[in-house]
């Protein structure tokens, strides 16, 4: 049996398809299934030792991406771009002819299209997932031709032929989908007693939440400790500048600012943590899980608008509070900062909202739907 992922390009992408993954073999293991061989086909590896550690095989393709309303040099990175998702295709269908894999599950994004179209081409059953209330253009495309669509959001189940449909939720890894609260403090460093805030804009960093946490630091700490992660290529600036605005701040030191967070201090983090500070994209079904409250702060111009969606779908079940970057100010954050950890009865109703808001068996769902068609496709003629 031979399972083919595709998609990537941002962990919101990835990682899903790596929970997915660990799900397959978990099921095959349980049910005494002959393993499956994994391949991972994207223009990059994204992450070669998670690919390693799963015995995913990575397959390279090239992908290019469509700039939407370009303008000046946009639009030759789009004439290139067209080149290079041709080449991809090319690429993909020769690719995919060798390894022939019995279904295709894709996350979409543009990385995922020479995959996708290999895969139509050979009549290859595909899955696909939506993680956002939204679908982007590749989705939509190819929910046309899919066999299953898997979705996060009710909401997204509109843009599709509803026989298809199956509403899931988002898969999140197995290694950080529980909190780890027992240790935290030594891990982290962190002084007892003093409530954390875990401000997060997703594995690359959110620098307009970057910037608002630097303007609120002085008096964030006279009262709670920040882990922040800033995203690797933000690192050094924000570090930079936080020494400066707290070189004579008696609190400096609960200010702990990281560039990249691993699976352990992820959930140390969320485990200290009494509030998080996130982006409205995927992190959203790990804070449901976490049960933390949160704030979330959506990309006001994201494709679709799906960010701010997202957010909005999870305040609806109470789960989390919604901050627009239009109406992004220093006090806003330190007063629901303060109304959420001070209100238990707030506190409350939020946890109670992601226990609803959430879906745990997200990834095991759709990894026996992937292994159902697989086994029925298995030995077919092509």
């Amino acid at each position: 049996m031979k399972i083919l992922l595709t998609g990537g390009g941002t962990g919101g992408h990835f990682y899903p398809l790596i929970a997915v993954a660990e799900e397959i073999r978990e099921v095959t293991h349980k049910e005494k299934l002959l393993a499956p061989k994994i391949y991972y086909m994207a223009n990059s590896p994204y992450n070669s030792k998670v690919l390693f550690d799963q015995e995913i095989e990575y397959i390279h393709v090239s992908a290019g991406k469509k700039r939407i309303n370009p303008q000046g040099i946009s639009k030759l990175l789009n004439l290139l771009d067209v080149f290079k998702m041709g080449f991809g295709i090319m690429t993909a269908v020769i690719k995919m002819y060798f390894i022939m894999p019995d279904v295709i599950f894709a996350k979409g994004g543009y990385v995922s299209y020479p995959a996708l179209c290999a895969g139509k081409f050979f009549k290859i059953p595909i899955i696909i997932h939506e993680s956002d209330s939204v679908p982007g253009r590749v989705s939509k495309w190819a929910g046309k031709f899919a066999t299953k669509i898997a979705v996060s959001y009710k909401e997204a189940s509109v843009f599709f032929d509803e026989k298809k449909v199956a509403y899931t939720g988002n898969p999140v890894r197995t290694e950080i989908s529980q909190i780890l609260s027992t240790g935290a403090a030594e891990y982290l460093g962190l002084e007892e007693n003093v409530p954390v805030i875990f401000v997060t804009g997703g594995s690359t960093g959110a620098k307009i939440i970057n910037n608002i946490i630097l303007e609120s630091l002085p008096r964030l700490v006279e009262k709670y400790q920040v882990i922040h992660q800033t995203g690797k290529l933000n690192f050094q600036e924000v570090k930079g500048s936080a020494d400066v605005i707290l070189e004579n701040n008696p609190h400096r030191n609960r200010y702990k600012p990281y560039d990249y967070l691993n699976a352990l201090s992820m959930r140390m983090s969320a485990g200290a943590a009494r509030v998080i500070i996130s982006r409205g994209g995927s992190q959203i079904f790990e804070i449901a899980l976490w049960e933390v409250p949160a704030i979330i702060i959506p990309i006001t111009d994201s494709n679709g608008d799906h960010q701010r969606k997202n957010a909005y779908n999870f305040a609806r079940s109470g789960g989390c509070i919604v901050v627009e970057e239009a109406n992004l100010n220093v006090d806003i954050i330190l007063n629901e900062v303060n109304r959420i950890v001070n209100d238990n009865h707030v506190r409350e109703t939020m946890i109670n909202g992601m226990k609803e808001f959430r879906r745990p068996d997200a990834a095991k769902l759709i990894a026996k739907e992937i292994l159902k068609i697989a086994l029925e496709h298995e030995g077919d003629d092509f």
